[in-house]
Protein backbone atom coordinates (compact mmCIF):
# COMPACT_ATOMS: atom_id res chain seq x y z
CA UNK A 1 0.00 0.00 0.00
CA UNK A 2 1.35 3.40 -0.91
CA UNK A 3 2.30 5.97 1.62
CA UNK A 4 -0.66 8.14 0.58
CA UNK A 5 -3.05 5.35 1.64
CA UNK A 6 -1.25 4.57 4.87
CA UNK A 7 -3.34 5.23 7.98
CA UNK A 8 -0.27 6.88 9.53
CA UNK A 9 0.18 9.32 6.68
CA UNK A 10 -0.28 12.92 7.79
CA UNK A 11 -2.25 15.61 5.99
CA UNK A 12 -0.73 17.24 2.93
CA UNK A 13 1.45 20.25 3.58
CA UNK A 14 0.10 23.73 2.89
CA UNK A 15 2.32 24.24 -0.18
CA UNK A 16 1.02 20.98 -1.64
CA UNK A 17 -2.59 21.98 -0.94
CA UNK A 18 -1.97 25.33 -2.65
CA UNK A 19 -0.41 23.57 -5.65
CA UNK A 20 -3.41 21.26 -5.94
CA UNK A 21 -5.85 24.17 -5.68
CA UNK A 22 -3.83 26.11 -8.24
CA UNK A 23 -3.92 23.11 -10.58
CA UNK A 24 -7.69 22.85 -10.18
CA UNK A 25 -8.19 26.58 -10.79
CA UNK A 26 -5.92 26.47 -13.86
CA UNK A 27 -7.73 23.51 -15.43
CA UNK A 28 -11.09 25.14 -14.75
CA UNK A 29 -10.00 28.35 -16.47
CA UNK A 30 -8.55 26.52 -19.48
CA UNK A 31 -11.69 24.43 -19.92
CA UNK A 32 -13.98 27.46 -19.91
CA UNK A 33 -14.64 28.40 -23.53
CA UNK A 34 -15.78 31.94 -22.74
CA UNK A 35 -12.66 32.63 -20.70
CA UNK A 36 -10.43 31.24 -23.45
CA UNK A 37 -12.04 33.62 -25.94
CA UNK A 38 -11.45 36.52 -23.58
CA UNK A 39 -7.93 35.44 -22.62
CA UNK A 40 -6.53 34.34 -25.99
CA UNK A 41 -8.79 34.78 -29.01
CA UNK A 42 -9.74 38.44 -28.53
CA UNK A 43 -6.17 39.56 -27.68
CA UNK A 44 -4.87 37.78 -30.79
CA UNK A 45 -7.56 39.45 -32.92
CA UNK A 46 -6.56 42.81 -31.44
CA UNK A 47 -2.89 42.08 -32.19
CA UNK A 48 -3.56 41.30 -35.84
CA UNK A 49 -5.84 44.32 -36.14
CA UNK A 50 -3.19 46.68 -34.78
CA UNK A 51 -0.51 45.22 -37.03
CA UNK A 52 -2.52 45.65 -40.25
CA UNK A 53 -3.76 49.18 -39.48
CA UNK A 54 -1.74 52.43 -39.18
CA UNK A 55 -3.03 53.31 -35.69
CA UNK A 56 0.36 52.73 -34.01
CA UNK A 57 2.59 54.23 -36.71
CA UNK A 58 5.18 56.75 -35.55
CA UNK A 59 5.51 55.55 -31.94
CA UNK A 60 9.16 54.55 -31.99
CA UNK A 61 8.94 51.07 -33.45
CA UNK A 62 7.25 48.86 -35.97
CA UNK A 63 3.56 48.18 -35.58
CA UNK A 64 4.10 44.73 -34.11
CA UNK A 65 6.81 46.01 -31.74
CA UNK A 66 4.44 48.62 -30.30
CA UNK A 67 1.35 46.42 -30.34
CA UNK A 68 2.67 43.24 -28.73
CA UNK A 69 3.53 44.65 -25.27
CA UNK A 70 0.05 46.15 -25.05
CA UNK A 71 -1.53 42.85 -26.01
CA UNK A 72 0.49 41.07 -23.30
CA UNK A 73 -0.81 43.64 -20.83
CA UNK A 74 -4.34 43.00 -22.08
CA UNK A 75 -3.81 39.28 -21.46
CA UNK A 76 -2.88 40.01 -17.85
CA UNK A 77 -6.02 42.08 -17.37
CA UNK A 78 -8.18 39.43 -19.07
CA UNK A 79 -7.00 36.61 -16.83
CA UNK A 80 -6.30 38.36 -13.54
CA UNK A 81 -9.22 40.79 -13.48
CA UNK A 82 -12.06 39.64 -15.71
CA UNK A 83 -11.51 35.87 -15.67
CA UNK A 84 -10.62 35.52 -12.00
CA UNK A 85 -13.22 38.06 -10.94
CA UNK A 86 -16.07 36.23 -12.70
CA UNK A 87 -14.91 32.80 -11.50
CA UNK A 88 -14.59 33.99 -7.89
CA UNK A 89 -17.95 35.75 -8.01
CA UNK A 90 -19.80 32.62 -9.05
CA UNK A 91 -17.79 30.44 -6.63
CA UNK A 92 -19.04 32.78 -3.93
CA UNK A 93 -22.63 32.56 -5.19
CA UNK A 94 -22.70 28.76 -5.10
CA UNK A 95 -21.05 28.51 -1.70
CA UNK A 96 -17.74 27.14 -2.98
CA UNK A 97 -15.71 29.89 -1.33
CA UNK A 98 -17.42 29.41 2.02
CA UNK A 99 -16.87 25.65 1.88
CA UNK A 100 -13.20 25.79 0.83
CA UNK A 101 -12.39 28.47 3.38
CA UNK A 102 -13.35 26.04 6.17
CA UNK A 103 -11.15 23.20 4.84
CA UNK A 104 -7.45 22.74 5.74
CA UNK A 105 -6.69 24.81 2.63
CA UNK A 106 -7.98 27.90 4.43
CA UNK A 107 -8.73 31.32 3.05
CA UNK A 108 -5.08 32.21 2.54
CA UNK A 109 -4.42 28.97 0.70
CA UNK A 110 -7.48 29.48 -1.51
CA UNK A 111 -6.33 32.96 -2.54
CA UNK A 112 -2.79 31.67 -3.10
CA UNK A 113 -4.16 28.94 -5.35
CA UNK A 114 -6.06 31.50 -7.42
CA UNK A 115 -2.94 33.64 -7.77
CA UNK A 116 -0.94 30.60 -8.86
CA UNK A 117 -3.56 29.79 -11.51
CA UNK A 118 -3.42 33.36 -12.83
CA UNK A 119 0.36 33.15 -13.19
CA UNK A 120 0.23 29.78 -14.96
CA UNK A 121 -2.44 30.91 -17.43
CA UNK A 122 -0.59 34.19 -18.00
CA UNK A 123 2.57 32.22 -18.80
CA UNK A 124 0.67 30.22 -21.41
CA UNK A 125 -0.79 33.44 -22.84
CA UNK A 126 2.68 34.92 -23.19
CA UNK A 127 3.83 31.83 -25.06
CA UNK A 128 0.88 31.93 -27.49
CA UNK A 129 0.93 35.70 -28.08
CA UNK A 130 4.71 35.72 -28.35
CA UNK A 131 4.62 32.94 -30.95
CA UNK A 132 1.98 34.69 -33.07
CA UNK A 133 3.76 38.03 -32.73
CA UNK A 134 6.99 36.31 -33.79
CA UNK A 135 5.29 35.10 -36.95
CA UNK A 136 4.24 38.71 -37.58
CA UNK A 137 7.83 39.92 -37.24
CA UNK A 138 8.26 40.64 -33.52
CA UNK A 139 11.88 40.21 -32.39
CA UNK A 140 12.21 41.50 -28.81
CA UNK A 141 15.63 41.95 -27.29
CA UNK A 142 16.58 39.19 -24.87
CA UNK A 143 17.53 41.61 -22.10
CA UNK A 144 14.09 43.22 -22.24
CA UNK A 145 12.36 40.10 -20.94
CA UNK A 146 13.54 40.37 -17.32
CA UNK A 147 12.06 43.81 -16.58
CA UNK A 148 9.04 43.00 -18.72
CA UNK A 149 8.24 39.82 -16.78
CA UNK A 150 8.60 41.69 -13.49
CA UNK A 151 6.17 44.38 -14.65
CA UNK A 152 3.78 41.77 -16.02
CA UNK A 153 3.67 39.93 -12.67
CA UNK A 154 3.13 43.21 -10.82
CA UNK A 155 0.33 44.12 -13.21
CA UNK A 156 -1.26 40.71 -12.71
CA UNK A 157 -1.11 41.26 -8.95
CA UNK A 158 -2.85 44.63 -9.26
CA UNK A 159 -5.61 43.27 -11.49
CA UNK A 160 -6.07 40.15 -9.35
CA UNK A 161 -6.58 42.35 -6.30
CA UNK A 162 -9.11 44.43 -8.22
CA UNK A 163 -10.90 41.34 -9.50
CA UNK A 164 -11.17 39.86 -6.02
CA UNK A 165 -12.38 43.20 -4.66
CA UNK A 166 -15.23 43.32 -7.18
CA UNK A 167 -16.07 39.63 -6.84
CA UNK A 168 -16.16 39.81 -3.06
CA UNK A 169 -18.30 42.90 -2.67
CA UNK A 170 -21.05 42.77 -5.30
CA UNK A 171 -23.49 40.17 -6.60
CA UNK A 172 -22.14 37.64 -9.14
CA UNK A 173 -24.37 39.02 -11.90
CA UNK A 174 -23.02 42.50 -11.21
CA UNK A 175 -19.46 41.12 -11.16
CA UNK A 176 -20.02 39.69 -14.64
CA UNK A 177 -21.30 43.00 -15.96
CA UNK A 178 -18.71 45.19 -14.22
CA UNK A 179 -15.65 43.15 -15.16
CA UNK A 180 -16.69 42.75 -18.79
CA UNK A 181 -17.58 46.43 -19.12
CA UNK A 182 -14.30 47.54 -17.57
CA UNK A 183 -12.39 45.12 -19.81
CA UNK A 184 -13.88 46.81 -22.86
CA UNK A 185 -13.41 50.36 -21.58
CA UNK A 186 -9.87 49.87 -20.28
CA UNK A 187 -8.88 47.84 -23.31
CA UNK A 188 -10.06 50.53 -25.73
CA UNK A 189 -9.52 53.75 -23.78
CA UNK A 190 -7.39 52.81 -20.77
CA UNK A 191 -3.96 53.07 -22.37
CA UNK A 192 -3.32 49.35 -22.16
CA UNK A 193 -3.44 48.51 -25.88
CA UNK A 194 -3.50 51.94 -27.50
CA UNK A 195 -0.79 54.23 -26.01
CA UNK A 196 -1.88 57.44 -24.34
CA UNK A 197 -0.46 59.49 -27.23
CA UNK A 198 -3.15 58.08 -29.51
CA UNK A 199 -6.03 58.78 -27.12
CA UNK A 200 -8.08 62.00 -26.88
CA UNK A 201 -6.26 64.74 -24.91
CA UNK A 202 -8.84 64.57 -22.11
CA UNK A 203 -7.91 60.94 -21.41
CA UNK A 204 -4.14 61.18 -21.71
CA UNK A 205 -3.58 62.38 -18.17
CA UNK A 206 -6.17 60.05 -16.67
CA UNK A 207 -4.84 56.81 -18.11
CA UNK A 208 -1.42 57.40 -16.59
CA UNK A 209 -2.83 56.79 -13.11
CA UNK A 210 -4.90 53.77 -14.12
CA UNK A 211 -3.43 50.26 -13.72
CA UNK A 212 -4.19 49.61 -17.39
CA UNK A 213 -2.28 52.65 -18.63
CA UNK A 214 0.62 52.06 -16.25
CA UNK A 215 0.99 48.41 -17.24
CA UNK A 216 0.69 49.09 -20.97
CA UNK A 217 3.24 51.91 -20.89
CA UNK A 218 5.66 49.98 -18.66
CA UNK A 219 5.66 46.96 -20.96
CA UNK A 220 6.10 49.09 -24.08
CA UNK A 221 9.04 50.91 -22.52
CA UNK A 222 10.55 47.63 -21.32
CA UNK A 223 10.50 46.06 -24.78
CA UNK A 224 11.16 49.18 -26.86
CA UNK A 225 13.61 51.04 -24.61
CA UNK A 226 14.91 48.35 -22.28
CA UNK A 227 13.86 50.34 -19.20
CA UNK A 228 10.75 50.46 -17.03
CA UNK A 229 9.37 53.91 -16.09
CA UNK A 230 9.45 54.35 -12.32
CA UNK A 231 6.11 56.27 -12.13
CA UNK A 232 4.31 53.36 -13.81
CA UNK A 233 5.74 50.92 -11.27
CA UNK A 234 4.60 53.17 -8.42
CA UNK A 235 1.09 53.34 -9.89
CA UNK A 236 0.88 49.55 -10.15
CA UNK A 237 2.20 49.11 -6.61
CA UNK A 238 -0.35 51.57 -5.22
CA UNK A 239 -3.23 49.85 -7.01
CA UNK A 240 -2.04 46.46 -5.73
CA UNK A 241 -1.75 47.65 -2.15
CA UNK A 242 -4.96 49.68 -2.05
CA UNK A 243 -7.13 47.14 -3.89
CA UNK A 244 -5.62 44.28 -1.88
CA UNK A 245 -6.27 46.06 1.42
CA UNK A 246 -9.83 46.87 0.36
CA UNK A 247 -10.44 43.24 -0.67
CA UNK A 248 -9.17 42.00 2.69
CA UNK A 249 -11.36 44.50 4.50
CA UNK A 250 -14.64 44.10 2.59
CA UNK A 251 -14.50 40.68 0.91
CA UNK A 252 -17.62 38.62 1.66
CA UNK A 253 -17.18 34.85 1.63
CA UNK A 254 -20.89 34.12 1.34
Amino acid sequence: MSKLLSPNAGPASLPRRIMQQGRYETITMLRNGEQLILAVVLPLMALVGLVVTPLLDGLGGSRVDVATPGILALCAMSTAFTGQGIATGFDRRYGVLRFLSTTPLGRGGLIAGKILAVLVVLFLQVLVVGAVAGLLGWQPRLEAWLPAVGVLVLGAAAFTALGLLVAGTVRPEATLAITNLLWILLGALGGIVVPAERLPPLLQGIVQVLPSGALGQALRDAFLLGAVPFPAVVVLLLWTILAGAAAVRWFKWN
